[in-house]
């Protein structure tokens, strides 16, 4: 008899933030594969004799590869195991869910998938900015800040990320968004676009810093740092008003 995955989405962090099917899920696993960001006092709710396995991915920092992580998955849940995925964030949002999705099918393993709070809107929130306005902001777009190579996608759709009254998240991208301003900048964004460098969000070393696209831009470019991060820019990324 084949077990069960549940795919959980552990938010940003904090574990107040996980929905309370999330946390029934965790003290009900034998086997809890978890993400960097999805560690430490949210791992308490697991339940105690459970095999806690990180299997996060961090830029710059050795990493498991993904056929391994959905070959753990697999295995797990072949002993009959019922296992959760905790993921960062929302499993949907650049986690490579449908990867494991489908190594899953293949072995004709049942899921289940546990939304939780987007990173990007728990930012939003520790800023005390909506994301969307009625009339100039009503648009908002996600986009991943590096490809597989770690470099700057060569594909993303640079008119939809210079449109001003648009607010844009840029997810993992401290190190390439440089290169994304000069770009943007060159096709006519105001170079005073209010940006939000939201750092370590919903953490005891939680860090918000407001700022314009081109003074961030310079920023990250002498010093990324390693902190995880979410990047706002667009008009309600200013909220000094």
């Amino acid at each position: 008899m084949t077990g069960f995955v549940s795919f959980v989405g552990s938010g940003p962090g904090d574990p107040e933030l996980l929905t309370l099917k999330a946390v029934d899920r965790l003290k009900r696993a034998d086997a809890v594969l978890f993400d960097d960001l999805s560690s430490g006092p949210i791992l308490e709710y697991a339940r105690k004799g459970a095999d806690l396995v990180g299997v996060g991915k961090r830029a710059g920092r050795p990493s498991p590869r993904q056929p391994h992580v959905s070959r753990l998955l697999v295995d797990y849940a072949l002993t009959g195991a019922r296992v959760v995925r905790l993921k960062s964030g929302d499993p949907g949002l650049f986690g490579r869910l449908e990867e494991e999705l489908n190594a899953l099918r293949e072995a004709g393993i049942d899921c289940e998938i546990i939304p939780g709070v987007p990173s990007v809107c728990a930012a939003a929130a520790a800023a005390e900015m909506p994301l969307t306005r009625r009339l100039t902001a009503r648009r908002v777009q996600f986009i991943t800040g590096h490809d597989v190579s770690g470099r700057l996608p060569s594909d993303i759709d640079l008119d939809a990320l210079s449109d001003p009254g648009t607010t844009t998240a840029v997810f993992m991208g401290k190190r390439t968004f440089p290169a994304l301003v000069d770009t943007l900048l060159a096709r006519g964004l105001p170079p005073d676009t209010p940006a939000l460098l939201a750092e370590a969000i919903s953490r005891a070393d939680q860090r918000l810093q407001r700022s314009t696209v081109a003074e961030l831009a310079a920023q990250l470019r002498e010093e990324p740092g390693d902190k995880p991060a979410i990047i706002l820019f667009g008009p309600l990324a200013d909220t000094s008003e």
